[in-house]
């Protein structure tokens, strides 16, 4: 009986792995300027990594190195505003030259995570992170607070985009 409840859970997790692998990858932006797009930008909403998980007041600032790669760095407080600083550098690398919205984020190498821009509105105020794998994703700002009718839509579009909405979680932002 335990070979037949392991073969079960195997072919689940390969027909899990298929439908993942079939779903279409995500469109980026039509076009990033980089220079503008560098910064702070206020996480609002994600779907955190473990890394992530309990942060307040997370700010992810962008650099545009001369050898073309990003420097970045993620601060936040752990579990509330007046928890312990973290800070994290991984590097961003852009993978699409022609668009500048595909890029490898590098936080231990020599592996490079999926990092696409899936959605930049015009004075370039308030953007969307997203994954491939459909497992993490970012709603930032230039400003800790967005009004809740652009919150409303950018959840909107990171669920039509794929994203489980029950995952999303508001970042905690007090400045």
């Amino acid at each position: 009986m335990p070979f037949r409840n392991t073969l079960l859970t195997l072919s689940g997790a390969v027909l899990l792995a298929g439908c993942q692998a079939s779903r279409p990858p995500l469109e980026t932006v039509d076009h990033v300027d980089l220079a503008r797009f560098m910064g702070d930008w206020y996480v609002i909403a994600n779907i955190p990594t473990f890394v992530e998980k309990g942060a307040h007041n997370a700010v992810e600032s962008y650099r545009l190195d001369a050898d073309g790669t990003i420097a970045t760095t993620f601060t936040f407080r752990q579990d509330a505003f007046d928890g312990p600083q973290k800070q994290y550098h991984p590097r961003g690398f852009v993978r699409n030259a022609e668009t500048n919205a595909e890029w490898g984020m590098q936080f231990i190498w020599p592996f490079r995570g999926d990092y696409r821009i899936i959605f930049l509105n015009d004075d370039y105020s308030i953007t969307i992170i997203g994954r491939n794998q459909r497992d993490y994703v970012w709603l930032m700002a230039r400003s800790p607070e967005i009004s809740d009718e652009d919150y409303n839509k950018a959840v909107q579009f990171i669920v039509d985009a794929g994203y489980d909405r029950s995952a999303l979680q508001r970042v905690p932002q007090q400045w």
